[in-house]
């Protein structure tokens, strides 16, 4: 049960629904902004990697979460700094630069491994 306009859904769970959704309208661009944001890591990974698999969808995701295996699989990455786009590339191509991204990357991986 979800409740009348959806009250006994946790935000994880509005969220999956309205990604459902957009999906079921079969728009030829899918926007998605922090999508995964209130889903616990292991959801939200799926979530992601199921986004990534549609075809013949123009995907534009906005996102924190920087990790390699996803990161990887996108087309074209665009980094922001003080709203501006710093850099542009796939990941393999900013990682190399060594830039902002890189600099991005490198500290969320230290959080991740608690240093």
């Amino acid at each position: 049960l979800c409740g009348e306009n959806g009250n006994a859904l946790s935000g994880g769970g509005r969220q999956r629904i309205s990604i459902a959704r957009s999906l079921l309208k079969r728009s030829e661009i899918l926007l998605v902004d922090e999508a995964t944001a209130a889903l616990d890591n292991e959801t939200a990974f799926g979530v992601s990697s199921e986004i990534l698999k549609l075809d013949g969808i123009t995907r534009i995701v906005v996102t924190h979460a920087l990790d390699e295996n996803l990161l990887s699989r996108y087309d074209c990455i665009l980094t922001m700094k003080n709203g501006q786009i710093a850099e542009s590339g796939t990941f393999c191509e900013l990682m190399d630069k060594k830039g902002y991204f890189y600099s991005l990357y490198t500290l969320s991986q230290m959080r991740v491994m608690g240093i």
